[in-house]
């Protein structure tokens, strides 16, 4: 299971508003690069079959194929303001070998 933050869901909205693409799920993806790092993909898709894994949260829907699941299984996804006052998505990936815990404080 892949979970959104307010943040992201929000932002997901936002986005499907602006691109006149409400009502189409959030397909998402990760490909695996030959040394073996993560890279992340996602994009309104109204086009699944039901070989695709559903998932809604809050009326967002999403969609992955089933071998994507054992790479995203756990997932969190979140919108935050990165240094410089950038805001972008970040995937926070148990699965990613990449990953670093998130530290309180």
């Amino acid at each position: 299971m892949i979970k959104l933050t307010k943040h992201a869901i929000a932002q997901i909205r936002e986005s499907a508003r602006q691109t006149q693409s409400e009502g189409m799920a959030l397909r998402v993806a990760v490909k695996k690069n030959p040394a073996g790092r993560f890279h992340y993909v996602m994009g309104f898709d109204d086009i699944h079959d039901g070989q695709d894994i559903v998932e809604t949260q809050e009326g967002v829907q999403i969609v992955y194929t089933e071998d994507q699941k054992p790479l995203i299984d756990g997932m969190s996804i979140d919108f935050v303001e990165l240094d410089g006052g950038e805001k972008n998505f970040i995937f926070l990936n148990p699965n990613d070998p990449d990953y670093q815990a998130p530290t309180e404080g």
